[in-house]
């Protein structure tokens, strides 16, 4: 099929751009590289598991869904209204999270896949690309594992080195192998995530004082992965802080962080523990549960031994344990245009975690732009940016320039993105941002007249 723009990888990004694109009548050729046979290039990156299209593999949590009270929760908005695809499917693959939208991972990632694939407009092709496009339309989306070959091209076209940072992986543990006469479920404070929810939607797993100390110290002893020469001093990403690495930064900083205590009430002493081990649903059928901000670079063999010491877990079966893996992204400020197009190759769009955005939803977020803007190119017709008030408007500035390039680091969507509020009261400050961010973002979508998906 002749297509009208070629798009460079199949996660969330790429996943979204297609969409947006196929969804306003534009040919779509989107390739990936998993499931390749060997004659096209056929890889895994080192985290993924499966070939399918949007694989979640660090988390299957798209963090808060408040879109009254959190950034990434108005993102979660914006992203609804203009008719994204990851959350259309993280909707039908949704598990209990609390009031955060978290999901079942193979559900999503199939839910994804078949709507592109069954598109009339999109042609997805197993092959990897090794070279930037010469001088027809395309959108990069390969993500921060992107293939070293296409990495090289990548390289020689900005004429800038990548920025690195590490990403870790959280351990995942079988429902039947958590002793419940010692845990218990419940949300902080028994927030509800919707309708249906009782407030029990994550696994407590608690601690006493002695056991916190006795944990804590295993984690700065045990035995962890050897970096290789090219990751020695590569910062981390505060997002996703190794457990191990953020217990080397004090006593108390992990009952401040994923073990902290404060509302959730012991049902066997009624009282707040030391310290407490957190585990959310992994998949629909709460077969599997996700330690909570437990991403670590432990040998695995370490793993098993230490966590099977936390209360609760004693004799607890992983489905998978934790790992480690490079992640790098271009220093987008210096080499993109406020159109996410490469400076002195505007043909060619960038978007997703390669960007230097990061988080699931940021990364598909930035894959609806880019898919927006190449649509409205495409079409003849002017691109206007949302407003910085808004989300992806806080989101897309960052990106593009009002970060200092020589600092330039991934970035979640977050307030401090946004043109601060003056004379609002600390209460309400946060419903005061998103009240803002929702009219300014209707008003866009009014004003820009975007093509009609």
């Amino acid at each position: 099929m002749t297509h009208d723009i070629h798009i460079i990888g199949g996660g969330l990004a790429g996943s979204e751009a297609a969409w947006q694109l196929a969804q306003r009548g534009f040919q779509v050729r989107l390739s990936e590289m998993r499931g390749a046979p060997a004659e096209r290039g056929g890889e895994m990156t080192p985290a993924h598991q499966t070939d399918g299209l949007a694989e979640l593999v660090c988390s299957n949590s798209f963090r808060s869904d408040d879109d009254e009270k959190n950034a990434v929760g108005l993102l979660h908005h914006e992203m609804r209204r203009l008719g994204s695809l990851v959350m259309q499917a993280g909707e039908k693959a949704r598990v209990p999270a609390g009031s955060a939208l978290a999901v079942d991972r193979d559900v999503f990632s199939l839910a994804v896949q078949q709507a592109l694939e069954n598109h009339p407009n999109v042609t997805v092709v197993r092959e990897r690309v090794d070279t930037l496009p010469v001088s027809s339309p395309a959108i990069v989306a390969t993500g921060p594992l992107t293939a070293a070959t296409l990495a090289d091209s990548i390289g020689r076209a900005t004429g800038a080195d990548s920025l690195a940072f590490f990403d870790a992986i959280a351990p995942i543990v079988h429902f039947d192998s958590i002793d419940m006469d010692i845990c218990w479920k419940q949300s902080r404070w028994d927030k509800k995530s919707g309708p249906d929810s009782d407030g029990k939607d994550y696994i407590n797993c608690p601690m006493n004082k002695d056991q916190y100390l006795a944990f804590h110290q295993a984690l700065l002893d045990g035995e962890k992965t050897t970096f290789k020469q090219w990751e020695e001093n590569t910062p981390y990403f505060n997002g996703c802080m190794p457990i191990e690495v953020m217990a080397e930064r004090g006593l108390d900083t992990l009952r401040f962080g994923p073990m902290k205590p404060v509302g959730l009430d012991d049902p066997r002493t009624g009282r707040w523990p030391y310290a407490v081990v957190q585990l959310r649903q992994d998949n629909k059928l709460g077969t599997l549960w996700n330690m909570v901000g437990f991403q670590t670079k432990l040998k695995h063999a370490e793993q098993v031994r230490l966590f099977r010491t936390i209360p609760g877990l004693e004799k607890a079966e992983f489905a998978r344990l934790g790992g480690l893996h490079r992640n790098t992204f271009i220093n987008s400020p210096v080499v993109l245009d406020r159109q996410l197009r490469l400076k002195g190759a505007s043909h060619i769009r960038f978007a997703g975690q390669i960007t230097g955005c990061e988080g699931y939803v940021e990364s598909a977020a930035v894959g609806i732009l880019a898919g927006l803007m190449a649509a409205e190119e495409l079409a003849g017709r002017n691109w206007e940016s949302p407003p910085r008030t808004t989300a992806m408007g806080a989101l897309l500035a960052h990106i593009t320039g009002d970060a200092e390039a020589d600092s330039y680091q991934p970035m979640n969507v977050n307030f401090g993105l946004f043109p601060p509020l003056h004379d609002i009261k600390k209460k309400v400050r946060k419903e005061a941002y998103t009240d803002r961010a929702k009219a300014d973002f209707g008003a866009w979508l009014e004003t820009a007249q975007l093509m009609q998906a």
